[in-house]
């Protein structure tokens, strides 16, 4: 912590999808944040008498300077040792809290463990994640300004309108992430979720009323989902081939192919570690995933090429990220890398995950076992089970040694780059 001086704050700087905190050393409460729009705001941090954490802005930077914010932060502060709440009293003045406001609490409290989800237990830290980026996207820009009370089903409606037309949509701006879209898919999921907040906001008495309650959402039109066929994994698995011969990302390779065997949802394999995988049972045992608690049986050719994956001392993930502690993430850009080489388009790990499905009802395999492939067994089936049931272990094996074959067979020559066929005439 600093003093926030004139000089401090013109050196901070926005984020592209989340708060920049700073808090004043001398006065203990007392901070600014800049919102990814660039504003940036006085504000108070304090426990009220029901010790819920509380935060009222108190001006912007330019309209007050840091010692103006300062002396009116240091007499709120006083009046809470004294049993005032600013927060309360300042929404009991305006009669209603904004969009934003109750978007902030939900936030706050929801990362705190103190709003529970579904199953009744906290909120994942991955879904507060999606649910921060699109409030600062899509829900504050629009209508984050509103009174909650004076929302109407109109404005709701068009609220996702807005979203599908595009008007919050914008390019990546760094180097990581991707573009802001609309349509009716995000319009719908961003509708949904503030349902979900307004919901807990009346359950625990931040307001009145869900004025999203009845509200009808936008669903995606059905497109064909994107599988590959026999021949296309032989295209890309050469494809591949050919990259690591280029020095292409070894640990985004080793992804796509344990994607492609498994059936792992994107961050299911990125995130994948080491002690969780036991190759003689055929098993990954997921300690947490969108179902909590699974068992995933994975074939012996998926446990070979997780073994084949590099240790890297100090991670236990399968596949480390390229700097830092965390896992790799980059594995979007390198399979559309190969793609380009292997002439595949739309294909996303997503189709991945759908070729391993697909293959598995090409080899005879039914809905109820795809599903337990999967992870997303219908409730009352498989759900809850702590035991490996052994005809999914059967039928892994079977996919991915199917798979396996596909990525090394033979690609006609017509189909292969003068570079690739080059290479294989070195390694015979």
């Amino acid at each position: 912590m600093v003093k926030l001086t004139k000089r401090f704050i013109d050196t901070l700087k926005p984020a592209s999808e989340q708060d920049v905190m700073a808090w004043d050393s001398e006065l203990r409460g007392f901070g600014v944040r800049v919102k990814p729009s660039g504003t940036i705001s006085y504000l108070i941090q304090y426990r009220n008498a029901d010790g819920r954490s509380c935060r009222l802005t108190l001006g912007k930077a330019g309209t007050l300077t840091p010692d103006e914010a300062r002396t009116l932060a240091r007499g709120k502060l006083a009046d809470v040792t004294k049993g005032a709440d600013p927060v309360a009293e300042k929404r009991a003045a305006s009669g209603a809290p904004t969009v934003s406001e109750v978007c902030d609490w939900y936030l706050e409290n929801a990362k705190a463990g103190r709003i529970l989800g579904r199953k009744g237990r906290p909120i994942k830290a991955s879904t507060l994640t999606l649910d921060e980026g699109r409030i600062n996207t899509h829900v504050k820009p629009l209508i984050g300004s509103r009174r909650v009370r004076t929302l109407k089903m109109v404005d709701l409606e068009g609220f996702q309108a807005d979203i599908v037309a595009g008007k919050t949509a914008k390019p990546r701006t760094g180097p990581r992430g991707g573009n802001t879209t609309g349509g009716p898919g995000v319009a719908g999921r961003t509708a949904g979720m503030l349902h979900t907040i307004f919901a807990h906001a009346k359950r625990l008495n931040q307001i009145e009323a869900n004025p999203a309650e009845g509200q009808r959402k936008f669903t995606s039109p059905k497109k064909a989902k994107r599988r590959l066929s026999l021949d296309e994994i032989a295209r890309l698995g050469a494809a591949m081939t050919e990259a690591a011969g280029d020095h292409e990302n070894a640990t985004g390779i080793g992804a796509i192919r344990v994607l492609l065997l498994t059936g792992f949802r994107r961050m299911e394999g990125l995130g994948l570690k080491r002690p969780w995988v036991h190759g003689r049972e055929g098993a990954v045992y997921f300690p947490d995933t969108k179902s909590d608690f699974q068992i995933r049986a994975i074939g012996r050719s998926a446990v070979e090429e997780i073994k084949a994956q590099p240790n890297r001392k100090g991670s236990d993930y399968v596949f480390p990220a390229d700097v830092g502690a965390g896992h790799f993430i980059g594995v979007v850009r390198v399979l559309q890398r190969v793609c380009k080489r292997a002439k595949l388009t739309g294909v996303t790990p997503h189709a991945l995950r759908h070729t391993f499905a697909s293959v598995a009802g090409d080899l005879g395999f039914s809905e109820l076992t795809i599903a337990g492939l999967l992870g997303h067994a219908p409730r009352g089936v498989t759900q809850g089970y702590v035991h490996l049931d052994r005809a999914l272990v059967v039928a892994a094996e079977q996919v991915s040694a199917e798979i396996s074959r596909a990525l090394s067979a033979p690609v006609p020559k017509k189909m292969r780059s003068a570079k690739f066929q080059g290479q294989m005439r070195i390694a015979a």
